[in-house]
Formats: C-alpha cells, structure tokens, sequence
C-alpha cells in the first residue's frame, strides 16, 4: 500500500493508531452496554461495521479517507467484537469452570495470530493490497457474524447457573469469590486499592510483553541473528503461547491466579534474559528458547488477568469496570515500545530497553501478587 500509494510509513502507521486511540475510549462505554444489553448486539454491529470499513480500505486511494475510516472502524468497529467483550461474557458465564473457559476462548487468539497472517500473506502476494482488505472484510463477515447470533448476556437469563449448574446448595457454595454474592460496581470499584494495583500491574505488564514482540526482528539484528532467525523466534512465540493456554487453565483450577501472575511473567522475563544473552555468545537456539519463554507466559495474559478482574469485583458489571481500565492499557502499550525505540537510538543497542522490559514484567506481577480481594464495607 505504501509503494503503490507513494505514503510514507508513519503515515501507514497512524491509521492503526487512531484505530487503537479511538476503540480504548469507545471501551468506557462498550462496557456499560455489555453488562445491559449483552454481547450479541456488539459483536453484529462490531463486525458488520469493521466489514464494510476493510472493504472501504480497499478501494479508497485517499489518506484522509484511509484516516477516517480507521477511526470508525476503531470507535464502533474491532472494538466490539474484541477480547475484551468476548472475555467479559465468558466471565458472565463461568465461575469454577472460569479458568478453562478462558484459556480456551483466548487460545483462539494465539491460533489465528498464526494462521491469518499465512492466509492474507498469500493474498496479498497474488492478487494485492487491495484484493487482501476485500477478503479479510468478508472473513469476518462469515465467520463473526453468524457466532453473534449464538451469545447471550448471562445464563440467570435463561433460567440458568453459572458452570452449568442446577443449584449452588447443592454444589456447595463456601468456594465462591465473595464478590460472586456482592458484586461491585464500577464507582465501588474504582475505590478500592486493588483496583489500581490490577490496572498498573497489568498495564506494566502488557507494555512489557508488547514491546519484546514489536521490536522482535530489529532486536534479533541488532544481535547479530539474521532477519529470518527474528520471524522464527516469532512464530516459536506463537505456538508456545498456544500450547501454554491448557497448562494455565488446569493450573488456574487448582491455584490462585495471583501466584500464578508471578509464574507467568518469572517465566517471560527468564525469556527475555535468555535473549539478551544469546546475542554476545551466538546461539541461535538460546535465543529461540528464550522466544518460547517469553510466550508461554504471555499466554497465561488473558486468562489469569480476565480471571482475576472478575474474582474480585464480580460478574454482573465487569465489562464497565475492564471498559473503564482500557485507556490506562492501551496507553501504556503504545508509549512503551516506542520509548523502547528512542532508547535504542540514544544508545545504538537494544539491551538498556530490553532490561526495562525485564523490569516492567516483574514489577507489574508484583502489583498484581499484592492485590487482594476487596471486601465490600457496609454502607
């Protein structure tokens, strides 16, 4: 698009920007309509919408069109169908069984992060740009589509229980979060202690996971690895955060996700700094193990961090608690990888960057392990 159009890369790149900018402040009010309406109104709109904006991608020749359409399809496009509404219903759904729930659902994640960029590659390198926008806009609209006719808001809807139960006396109650019984909502929550340390523990942690995979193959470079060996450490990333997502979810029955956090991201960090030493010493399968570390921790994100929101402040406003922390998220991961790259030019090397990755993991899980489950105060 760039050659053809005679764009400069920044200008490319604003497009997802203010996509990414748009779609974290939309998540404030997205939030709200989950916990009224459901998720099914926002998945239909979301991709019906973000359908005809991919199609619109490829036919228009125009930068303010290409802005204008990214900042539609980032207010009430990719948003509504993101993780962060697929993942609410889930929570909406699963208590005891929320730990496998999630850790499925995200694993759909991971898989297609492997395969939808082996599909459109292929596109795009026969039949264009262009022809590549037109076939992902229709991707979404059979596939998205028809799965939001299937979603409901809660089971208490349909006469049901959480996990699939008949009756919690008979399952036994003594196990379930406090917050399950008295839920918070979003004004509640925002009071608490742990409300912050959850938002800046994990915030520090996606900044640190994002800047490792958007530096990757200049990294590996930098190291002294050929480009391909990067897109390889990449893929190995992909497919140890795929087949990481079973091993979370049993863990996730057996203990709290707060210990795990500090496995997760223990993990990653041993990754980056296998990385970091790979380099110096030539080893390209040091530098592949340490790209496999880094993601199977990254892949206990979704399910420990969706996890833990709703074991502390309950089901029934979850998404306008998470919609309200996407701001603080978003933000932290769009700044860090490009302070990542400012250092980078200061210094010429990517290993002062890399240890503030190192740094923004651990210190981020150990947010999150000095959390606790708020208790909710007579009024």
């Amino acid at each position: 698009m760039v050659d053809d159009l005679g764009w400069k890369v920044w200008q490319y790149t604003l497009g997802p920007s203010i996509a990414i900018g748009t779609g974290a402040f939309s998540s404030i009010v997205v939030g709200s309509i989950l916990d009224k309406r459901g998720p099914k109104p926002l998945i239909f709109t979301g991709a019906s919408v973000s359908a005809v904006c991919l199609v619109l991608l490829g036919i228009q020749s125009s930068l303010m069109v290409y802005l204008f359409v990214y900042l539609i399809a980032g207010f009430v496009g990719w948003n509504l169908f993101s993780p962060f509404v697929v993942n609410s219903a889930v929570n909406k759904w699963f208590i005891r069984k929320r730990g496998w729930a999630l850790a499925l659902g995200s694993s759909g994640i991971s898989l297609g992060s492997l395969i939808t960029p082996l599909i459109l590659t292929g596109v795009v390198d026969t039949f264009g740009w262009r022809t590549g926008y037109f076939s992902l806009g229709v991707l979404i609209l059979i596939l998205v589509i028809p799965v939001s006719f299937f979603m409901r808001r809660t089971p208490e809807d349909h006469g049901l229980l959480p996990d699939g139960i008949d009756d919690y006396d008979d399952h036994g109650s003594s196990d379930m979060p406090e917050s399950e019984f008295r839920p918070f909502n979003r004004s509640e929550a925002i009071k608490t202690g742990s409300f912050w340390l959850l938002v800046f523990g994990f915030t520090f942690i996606a900044a640190g996971l994002a800047c490792v995979l958007i530096h990757a193959i200049p990294f590996s470079q930098e190291s002294g690895f050929a480009r391909t060996v990067g897109a390889i450490g990449i893929s190995v990333n992909g497919l140890a955060n795929l087949s990481s997502k079973p091993v979370w979810g049993f863990a996730m029955q057996r203990f709290h996700p707060r210990f795990l956090v500090v496995a997760a991201y223990t993990i990653s960090s041993i990754g980056v700094s296998l990385m970091l030493v790979s380099g110096p010493i030539s080893l390209i399968p040091m530098l592949l193990a340490g790209f496999f570390l880094y993601g199977f921790g990254f892949g206990g994100t979704i399910p420990l961090s969706e996890s833990l929101w709703a074991r502390y402040f309950g089901r029934a406003h979850i998404g306008s608690i998470r919609g309200i922390t996407q701001p603080v998220r978003i933000l932290g991961t769009a700044v860090a990888p490009v302070l990542v790259g400012l250092l980078f030019d200061v210094t010429d090397t990517y290993r002062p960057g890399f240890v503030l990755v190192i740094g923004a993991l651990l210190l981020g899980a150990i947010l999150v392990f000095l959390s606790r489950e708020p208790r909710m105060t007579a009024s």
